[in-house]
Parts: C-alpha cells; structure tokens; sequence
C-alpha cells in the first residue's frame, strides 16, 4: 500500500476528543484529511449541556467519518463515572449493583441505560468495569467495580454486556489484564500488579474471558506494570499482554483500545505520538487521547497520527499489522454502526436518521421505568 491510501485510513485507529459544545474546525479538518475512528464526549471539556444538544454533536460527530461513521464514545457507567447528568438518569455504582447480585436488575439497568444514550446517538460505552474490587485501598476503581469475586463480575458484567449490545451499543469491558487489585491510580502514576500469572487467570482474567464469550466489541487495556506477564512494559505497551494474552490465549477478535495515552502512568515515560506507535505494535487496534481538546491538543492528535504513518514507512511497524485493527474496526462498525434496516450488513455503512425529536427525548430521557430501576437498585447501597 501507498502511503496516501494508508493517510486516509489511518485517523481510524484513533478515537479522539475535543472541546466544546459543537464540533470545532480543527477537528473536522484533521477528519478529512485522515478520517476518523471517533470522539469521546466529556463534561469537564463542555461537550455535554443537555439531551438536545448532545444528540446534535453525536450526530455531527458521526458524520466526521470519511469511509466510515466515526463512533461517539462516552463513560457511562454510574455513581462518579457518569458523563451524563440529571436530566438523564442518575445511577448509582456498580458496586451497589454488584451487591444485589441480581441479573435480572443488572439487565433492567442495562436496557434503560442503553436506551438513553441510544436516543442522543451515542454508539459506544466505554462500560462495564471488568476490574474486581480486592484491594480496599485501590484509589481509582473502589465502587466502580461490580463486586470482589471474579464470578460476580463475570455473571453481571456479562449481562451488562449483553443489554447494551441487543439496545446497539458497542460495549467495552475494561481494563484488562485488571486494575482492581492496585494502590495507585494510573492517572497520576505507573501502578504495580504483582500477582503471579497463575493468580491472574484465576481471578482477574475471569470477567474477561466471560466477556469475550458474550462477544464484546472492545476491551480497554489498563496502564498497569504487571510484573509476572512483563516487567519491563504497562499493558497497553505490551505485546506479550496484549497480543499473546489477550489475543492468543483468551481467544479476542475484537477491537483492543487503549486507555487514554495521556494519562500520566504512560505520559510520564513518553509523548502521546510515541506511545500511539507502542500502543498500535503491542497489538492495540485503538488508542483514545482524552486530553483538553484544546486547538493545540488536536494539532497533537494529528502528530499522534503521523508518527503511525512514519513508522510503517520505516517499516517498524508492519503495514499487514495496521491493516489486520484497521479490519477490526471495519467489522465492529459494520455490527453497530450500519443502519438497521435488515439488509445484509455487507452493504457500505450508511448513517441512520437524525436525532429523536426533542418530544420523543424528555419522554424518554430519566423517565419514570428508568428512575424506579436506579431506586431499585439504590436499595442495596
């Protein structure tokens, strides 16, 4: 392949940020020269107001896709990650539902959660948290998790899974190969696993393989040292975690995304540009970069984007590598991205209508079937 066909290409495996209530320019025009693969949509960069608005960014924010829509990512999962606020449904934790340990209520939760950001043209969760809560001093998961036994958070996790699915929405379980048994937070620093493998597939590894059962379309990595698979690099870096663990042994065909690349467990040790390249070798199909979104922050996600081109012209980064999490992608937007009028899905991806209308919105949007499942589940807090 020419470098031009593969510069066109080659924005899908990244998913982006920005900020703002609308789309800004910079970003459009980084999508048209490089596609795409997607955005996350955070508060803390103003991209969410309100149901009405955010379905009009989703909308044209999917459109910045060339070849392919671009996903509209969000971490919706509940309790203190949740990007969208009152007048959506307020969930509590996982943790609250992890103790009811119910499926039942975990699937109710799942379908009014899926229905939600379904409406406002979100298309990928990056949700549920596969991690397990065995560590009381862990910083950044605690009640994040679905509960401290790895078959309570395979059952609901897979169910989570499941719902979300059925609804449309792209799930992704994380963060593999676990972040629940750790005392730092890998925002602020590199943490440390240093459990033996055999410990790791006993425990951590359970959810996962659950989930890549249940046909997960991604799984996130996790920027964590874990020292009995590779001492030497955090998993998102590692090609022994990502490709011969997670793609070898569990059997994962679908899309491996990074965690955010500007977290400082990995920005600590590089630039954002350099660890896209790690990222992409050590077998990630994605890379998210979350960072301000900022003019100055996309001029750095077409950097990131550059140094992919640079090095498969050096050749060390395989161009057949590149292609094979370009197909990922391609068949994982293929399953949730094309629209669903019952034609074969080898059809080119089209896009759906525009957003629900503002009245099919406030019906649905924190209605009263959603907030009696967030009470229902709120009894076991």
């Amino acid at each position: 392949m020419s470098p031009q066909p593969l510069r066109r290409r080659i924005g899908q495996l990244l998913i982006g940020s920005f900020a703002g209530s609308d789309i800004p320019v910079e970003l459009r025009s980084l999508a048209r020269e490089f596609d795409l693969g997607g955005v996350t949509l955070f508060g803390r960069l103003g991209n969410i107001e309100g149901p009405e608005q955010v379905a009009g960014v989703a909308y044209d924010a999917k459109v910045l896709g060339v070849e392919l829509p671009a996903w509209v990512g969000i971490d919706q999962e509940g309790g203190r990650v949740a990007r969208l606020r009152a007048p959506f449904t307020v969930w509590p934790p996982m943790a609250v539902l992890g103790r009811s340990d119910d499926p039942a209520l975990a699937k109710r939760f799942a379908a009014a959660l899926a229905a939600e950001i379904a409406a406002v043209g979100i298309s990928l969760d990056f949700a549920p948290v596969l991690d397990i809560h065995t560590n009381p001093k862990n910083p950044v998961i605690g009640d994040r998790a679905l509960g401290e036994r790895p078959e309570t958070v395979a059952r609901l996790g897979r169910v989570i899974i499941e719902e979300l699915q059925r609804a449309g929405i792209a799930a992704c379980g994380k963060h593999f190969p676990g972040h629940g048994d750790t005392a730092t937070d890998s925002h602020v620093e590199l943490p440390i696993v240093e459990h033996p493998p055999d410990r790791l597939r006993r425990v951590e590894f359970v959810p996962f393989k659950e989930a890549i059962d249940a046909d997960v379309a991604f799984i996130m990595t996790a920027h964590v040292l874990a020292v009995a698979l590779d001492e030497a690099n955090p998993a998102t870096l590692s090609r022994r975690i990502i490709t011969d663990v997670l793609r070898g042994e569990l059997g994962f065909d679908g899309v491996i995304v990074s965690d955010d690349l500007e977290m400082k467990a990995i920005a600590n040790m590089m630039q954002p540009s350099d660890a896209a390249v790690a990222a992409i070798a050590a077998g990630c199909d994605a890379v998210l970069m979350c960072g301000s979104g900022s003019q100055a922050h996309i001029v750095e996600q077409a950097e990131a984007l550059e140094a992919l081109i640079y090095a498969v012209e050096q050749e060390r980064l395989p161009l057949k590598h590149v292609e094979a999490s370009l197909e990922r992608n391609r068949r994982a937007k293929q399953r949730f991205l094309q629209a669903r009028d019952g034609r074969p899905s080898k059809s080119p991806l089209v896009l759906e209508s525009r957003p629900v209308s503002q009245r099919e919105l406030k019906a649905l949007i924190g209605c009263e079937a959603h907030r009696a499942v967030a009470q229902a589940m709120s009894a076991f807090a």
